[in-house]
């Protein structure tokens, strides 16, 4: 008798599954349960458990200039990235799909090189490239580094659903004299969009909490605000850092519900 076929294993391992995903859950949002408490304390230093509670870092971080700079930079950063990560992320994808098996796997393992190769070598060559270029330092620079970043994101969202996708409609719109271009925007962009969708919020939130590219290519009125909290952690560690560290999460957690909620209305409306 095998060991699949003992009455009861199959809900005991769901609730064991559960178990071990609820562990792994709790151990990924700890960091975060610990660094919003410590943003609204009033101490001086990081403590956890506050002694007592203030908005002061808040203050602080919203009266900084240059904290204020640096997220603008980012907020401006990540929303460039967005509109020219998922246009290209979207047509890779949906190239590789279409595309013959062997030119797949080359487009497929070309476009990923970005997340197979570690960030620090992407950041080296990049920061060469761009002393060449006159780049670094600029705000194009850094958008155009942080897009080559999030178009892999947006390659396999969009591409885990073309694989789904009936494209037996797109090729009948194209029999009846439709163009490719046409009947894609028309008949399959639409069966997509959540995955579209899901890729545009990877590429923002790639390129909003990126750091190690930013180490090397951002700075001067250009630094974003992970190299400017990166700095400061260096320099002087104050709870003015975990004051951000919320407001990122904030903004994480509300760019997310946003897309959960659009792509809700977008299946039932289907």
């Amino acid at each position: 008798m095998s060991l699949d076929a003992l009455p009861g294993r199959s809900a005991w391992s769901q609730r064991a599954l559960a178990a071990y995903g609820a562990a792994v859950l709790v151990f990924l949002m700890l960091p975060t349960l610990i660094v919003i408490p410590m943003s609204f304390s009033d101490s001086q230093y990081l403590e956890f458990p506050p002694q007592s509670w203030s908005l002061r870092w808040y203050r602080a971080y919203f009266g900084s200039q240059a904290w204020m700079d640096a997220t603008r930079t980012s907020l401006v950063a990540a929303v460039l990235v967005t509109i020219l990560a998922t246009p290209i992320g979207t047509v890779a994808a949906y190239g590789m799909h279409c595309g013959a098996a062997r030119l797949r796997d080359a487009m497929q393992m070309l476009v990923l090189l970005p997340v197979v190769v570690p960030t620090v070598l992407v950041a080296v060559g990049v920061f060469h490239l761009y002393a060449i270029l006159d780049l670094n330092y600029t705000l194009a620079g850094v958008v155009l580094a942080h897009t080559a970043l999030a178009v892999p994101f947006v390659v396999i969202s969009v591409l885990a659903s073309l694989r789904n996708c009936d494209m037996t409609q797109e090729m009948a719109a194209r029999s009846m004299g439709a163009g490719r271009a046409r009947a894609f925007l028309t008949i399959t962009l639409p069966q997509i969009r959540f995955s579209v969708l899901t890729g545009a919020f990877l590429a923002f939130i790639t390129s909003l909490d990126e750091v190690v590219v930013a180490m090397f290519v951002s700075g001067g009125e250009n630094a974003t605000i992970t190299r400017r909290m990166f700095n400061s952690l260096r320099d002087q560690i104050d709870p003015t850092i975990a004051a951000i560290s919320t407001c990122l999460i904030v903004v994480s957690v509300v760019a997310l519900a946003c897309v959960q909620l659009i792509g809700g209305r977008a299946r039932r409306a289907g």
